[in-house]
């Protein structure tokens, strides 16, 4: 994405059966649950990577607007920090920051777990990279109801022991239709194996974004490519009386800003590189001292004001980005100002492709709010809410799914007024 992970994985064996290749043998106690008249109304979440809030006023995305005027609507949803799909997307289904659930960058270091990054397939699938949180789909299986995802971050680790019932590693080439219709051949199955929570996840405009810019025909393009694959799943559920009775949440990780070629920050040319442990350049860059060398002064050099970007030691980060007590924050970050990359040299002279859009800015920043739209039988119809922050969405989701909610940093209360009445 970002979740470019864009690696290209086996296609998908048999994709027309119902039922996922990673799916367990129901247990005895889950399917007794499951089957009991108190099952909640499936709901499914939506992730469209790097849907930008004001996307939704270009006119591109008819279906999109139809579940906005019919359900809620929110003026944005603001992103956690760093504004990156990883640390995002598992915000969303933990209500934690990033620095509370451990995924504190697309691109990461551990002492004792090594290197992360998004291409890097062992270290996606090691769940003790995702182990300082549990997903809803653990709590949801815990007490008995079906989960299955469509792509999310997170969901290819076995955490704590679990699995969601039914998921496939992430796989590029599977088109936007293929992944709606997988998803409602899930919506298929028997009642006892049917899934009550779901995710599906499309790319195609955070693809766009990086390769073109945010305000290229291309992003427009990816825009209704989606939105015609919204149709095909609404379509879909209508097919099967599903429609009015699926709650739906529709929406983005983080947005996107331009980043012009010649904005680049080169940091060799501000400190020595061969002096730190390089974490992570990009829009958020990290070193960790490296033994032997005068960490502090590097430090110094680059907290005073720089052009382009502001450099902080990880305890001296604001305290409104909530980020840097958790040991995989690099000592010192590096965050660009909006429009800018942090590179080097070496890597701009290689010839290696640019970026023409980016994110992980300041998550105040408007360029990066997120879409946020809901629809369903529990929410209120032709409602618009101001901006909240994305860890409100996990409380609302336990909720609608009648769980406990494990500890978050969300506030259902925020949140509770786009439920009717009898929902809340």
């Amino acid at each position: 994405m970002k979740f470019p992970f864009r690696l290209l994985l086996a296609a998908l064996a048999a994709f027309s059966a119902g039922c996922a290749t990673h799916a367990p043998a129901p247990t005895a106690t889950t399917s007794a649950v499951v089957a009991t008249a108190t099952r909640p109304a499936p709901l499914l979440l939506i992730s469209i990577d790097a849907f930008r809030a004001d996307y939704l006023d270009r006119g591109l995305t008819p279906t999109l607007a139809m579940l906005a005027q019919t359900g809620v609507h929110a003026d944005a949803m603001q992103p956690s920090f760093p504004s990156l799909t990883f640390p995002n997307h598992y915000t969303l289904v933990t209500g934690l920051v990033p620095d509370h659930h451990g995924i504190v960058n697309n691109t990461m270091f551990d002492p004792a777990l090594g290197r992360f990054s998004l291409g890097n397939r062992k270290a996606v699938s090691d769940g003790r990279w995702w182990a300082e949180a549990t997903p809803i789909w653990e709590t949801a299986d815990a007490h008995g109801l079906r989960t299955a995802t469509m792509f999310w971050p997170g969901s290819e680790a076995d955490i704590h022991g679990r699995h969601p019932d039914y998921w496939q590693p992430y796989d590029g080439k599977l088109t936007p239709e293929q992944r709606v219709d997988r998803v409602l051949a899930w919506l298929d199955l028997p009642a006892d194996q049917r899934p009550s929570f779901l995710t599906l996840y499309f790319d195609a405009v955070d693809h766009a974004g990086h390769d073109h810019g945010p305000d290229s025909p291309e992003v427009d393009q990816a825009l209704r490519d989606t939105d015609a694959a919204l149709a095909r799943l609404v379509a879909g559920l209508k097919q099967r009386g599903l429609f009015d009775r699926i709650n739906l949440i529709v929406l983005a990780d983080h947005g996107m800003a331009s980043v012009p070629r010649a904005n680049s920050v080169l940091i060799d040319q501000r400190i020595p590189l061969d002096e730190v442990q390089v974490v992570s350049l990009g829009v958020l860059a990290g070193f960790n001292p490296k033994p032997g060398h005068d960490f502090a002064a590097i430090e110094r050099t680059l907290e005073q004001p720089q052009q382009h970007m502001r450099c902080w030691d990880k305890t001296r980060i604001p305290a409104r980005f909530r980020y840097g007590s958790n040991p995989r924050v690099p000592q010192l970050i590096c965050l660009a100002d909006t429009g800018w990359r942090i590179t080097t040299t070496a890597q701009l002279a290689s010839g290696r492709h640019l970026s023409l859009g980016e994110h992980g800015y300041d998550n105040a920043d408007p360029l990066m709010r997120a879409l946020f739209v809901a629809h369903g039988p529990a929410f209120r119809a032709g409602l618009r809410v101001p901006e909240f922050p994305n860890v409100d969405v996990y409380p609302l989701m336990t909720h609608l799914l009648g769980l406990p909610a494990a500890a978050n940093d969300g506030d259902y209360e925020a949140v509770k007024d786009m439920l009717k009445p009898a929902a809340r």
